[in-house]
């Protein structure tokens, strides 16, 4: 499972982000780091334009859905 699908099931806190962040970058997977962690675009280009904080808020807003 990737991390949006781990955080958005309830099963990891969103701080683990970090850890699949370095998983990825200590890996030979060729995906970009989006697709790792199961991002969508507007996901994606929250997280770099706005932060962390954009990201999480998306995600959480889903996760109430």
């Amino acid at each position: 499972m990737t991390f949006k699908e781990m955080y958005l099931a309830g099963k990891i806190e969103f701080e683990e982000i970090d850890d699949y962040v370095m998983e990825w970058n200590n890996s030979d997977d060729e995906r970009t780091l989006a697709v790792f962690l199961g991002l969508n675009e507007e996901e994606e280009a929250a997280w770099i334009d706005v932060g962390e904080d954009a990201l999480w808020d998306m995600l959480d807003a889903q996760k109430l859905k």
